[in-house]
């Protein structure tokens, strides 16, 4: 847990506009920052494992808003991967399944190739 002023630097350097504190790229700088400091308190506490499943927790919630980010905008995902000197991953579009269209499941308008 970041204490109050940390974690209000970290929102006024991330924030779209005034006021903001919850979009995607607050809530992702904010979980790096989380998980930058658990990181450094595993490596001195090697066997602190509620610590570790609390890590692990946080890095799946950062990716999943990352994945969020890239998919409704790739410059502000660029942008904030940049800035957070983050690996960048490709969140390409989801692989669609020949069966999911003759289904009915997925529109052929919204598959791109097969």
């Amino acid at each position: 847990m970041l204490d109050k002023k940390v974690k209000q630097k970290v929102i006024a350097k991330f924030a779209i506009k005034p006021g903001d504190t919850g979009s995607t790229q607050v809530q992702v700088a904010i979980l790096s920052e989380e998980i930058n400091r658990l990181t450094e308190h595993l490596k001195l506490h090697k066997k602190d494992n509620s610590s570790r499943r609390g890590l692990l927790k946080k890095i799946g919630e950062r990716r999943r808003l990352l994945r969020y980010l890239a998919s409704e905008d790739a410059e502000a995902y660029e942008d904030l991967v940049k800035r957070l000197k983050l690996k960048k991953r490709d969140f390409g579009p989801k692989k669609v399944l020949e069966e999911e269209i003759e289904m009915g499941i997925v529109p052929e308008q919204l598959v791109e190739a097969v």
